[in-house]
C-alpha cells in the first residue's frame, strides 16, 4: 500500500522562489537541454559536437545555451567529480527541526561547505540534507553532525548513509513525456564507488575546472590556460580521471521548476532484505528516478530502498512509482515531497572552506 506522507500545496510554508515557474521552451531547446544533460563532450568545441546532433549551427547552440543560462534554466554547465572516489565521507541526513521555523535550522545547516542539498519535507524528519566531508577532515562526519545538530537545535538527526547504490544520474528527460519517465531501460550493474588513487595533478584539475563552466566555443581553455597546459592535454587528463571514476561526466544543471519538473519526490519502499539485489536495479531503471539507494532501516523507519524521483507534477511521480509498483511487486512505500528547497549547489573539492569551518565551529 503507497502512504503519500505530504501534499506539496500543504502544511509547510515554502519559501518565494523568485522567477521560479516553468519558461516555454521549443523542441530545439528541449534537445539541446538533453544532450547538455547527458552527452556533453570532451573536446576542445563541445558546442560544435552538440550542434551537430541537434542539426543547428555552433552559434545557435552556443546562444540557446547562453538563453537558457540566462532565463536560470541552467543553473550550471560544470564537471561532475565524484564525492566518494575522492574520498570524501558522504551520507544522508534527517532532522527534526522546529516546524514553525525551518528556515533558522538550514541556515545553520547551510553553512558547511559539504552541504550541497537541503530541503524541507512534510514528514517528522522534516530536513532532509546531504553532507560530505573530506578525507582530512579532522572533525570526521559524526563530530561534523554532533556540532550541526547542537548549533541547530535540531531534536534529532537521522544518519542515513548509502549501504549500497544502484544509480546516480541527475538529468531531467526534456523531449519525452510521462510514458517515456514511468518506462524501464535497460537494467546496468552499477559498481559502488569508492576511493580511486589520485595525485596532484589530478586535484590541480579538479580545483582549475570545478564550478562554473563559461559558454563559450572552447569552454575548457581558461582552465587549460590556468593550469599551464594544452586544451589537449586537458581534455586527455579528464578523459582518463572519466575512466578511473574520480569524474562522473561534464553536464548541464538545471533549475527544475524553471524548466519544468514542479514535483521532487523522495519514494522510499519497504523491501525484505533477502529482495534488495534484485529490486534495486529494477527501480534504478527507470528513466524517471535519478538516484536508487539502499540505506538503514531503523524501528520506525522500515524502508531500506529509497528512489529520488522527478516530475512535472505530482500525478506524474506517482505514476512512475506506481509502474515500479507494478513491475516489482513492491507495494508498501511512503513518498516525501519537497515543499522548500533551501540548497542545491555542486560540491567544491579541496578548497580552504571546510578547515575553516572546522576551526571555527570545531576548534580544531
Amino acid at each position: 500500500m503507497a502512504e503519500r506522507l505530504v501534499n506539496p500545496a500543504a502544511g509547510s510554508k515554502a519559501r518565494s522562489r523568485k522567477g521560479g515557474a516553468a519558461v516555454p521552451l521549443d523542441e530545439t531547446d528541449r534537445r539541446l537541454l538533453n544532450l547538455l544533460q547527458g552527452s556533453f563532450p570532451l573536446d576542445p568545441r563541445p558546442y560544435a559536437r552538440l550542434a551537430k546532433e541537434a542539426a543547428i549551427s555552433e552559434q545557435e547552440a552556443l546562444a540557446r545555451t547562453r538563453r537558457l543560462v540566462r532565463d536560470r534554466i541552467i543553473r550550471q554547465i560544470t564537471p561532475i567529480y565524484d564525492t566518494r572516489a575522492l574520498g570524501y565521507t558522504s551520507l544522508l541526513v534527517a532532522a527534526k527541526v522546529d516546524p514553525d521555523h525551518p528556515w533558522r535550522a538550514a541556515k545553520v545547516i547551510n553553512e558547511h561547505p559539504g552541504v550541497s542539498h537541503n530541503y524541507q519535507r512534510n514528514h517528522e524528519f522534516n530536513l532532509w540534507f546531504t553532507i560530505a566531508v573530506p578525507p582530512d577532515s579532522k572533525l570526521g562526519v559524526d563530530r561534523t553532525l554532533e556540532i550541526l545538530k547542537e548549533r541547530s537545535g535540531a531534536t534529532s538527526m537521522r544518519k542515513l548513509p548509502t549501504l549500497r547504490m544502484f544509480k546516480i544520474r541527475m538529468d531531467l528527460e526534456m523531449e519525452g513525456g510521462t510514458e517515456e519517465l514511468a518506462r524501464p531501460q535497460v537494467i546496468e550493474e552499477y559498481g559502488e564507488p569508492g576511493p580511486v588513487p589520485y595525485d596532484e595533478a589530478d586535484v590541480a584539475v579538479i580545483k582549475a575546472t570545478q564550478g562554473y563552466m563559461e559558454v563559450s566555443e572552447e569552454p575548457f581553455a581558461p582552465a587549460a590556460r590556468k593550469l599551464g597546459i594544452d586544451q589537449r592535454k586537458l581534455l586527455d587528463h579528464l578523459a582518463a580521471m572519466q575512466e578511473r571514476g574520480l569524474l562522473r561526466r561534464v553536464a548541464a544543471i538545471l533549475f527544475h521548476r524553471r524548466a519544468g519538473y514542479s514535483a521532487n519526490g523522495m519514494g522510499v519502499w519497504k523491501v525484505p532484505k533477502e529482495r534488495i539485489a534484485e529490486v534495486g536495479p529494477v527501480m534504478a531503471s527507470f528513466r524517471g528516478i535519478s538516484h536508487c539507494y539502499e540505506r538503514p532501516t531503523y524501528p520506525d523507519w522500515p524502508y531500506p530502498l529509497f528512489t529520488m524521483c522527478h516530475g512535472r507534477s505530482v500525478e506524474e511521480c506517482e505514476r512512475v512509482l506506481a509502474e515500479i509498483a507494478e513491475r516489482t511487486g513492491v507495494h508498501e512505500r511512503a513518498v516525501l515531497y519537497s515543499s522548500t528547497e533551501f540548497k542545491k549547489v555542486r560540491l567544491l573539492y579541496f578548497t580552504e572552506e571546510y578547515a575553516n569551518w572546522e576551526r571555527t565551529w570545531g576548534g580544531v
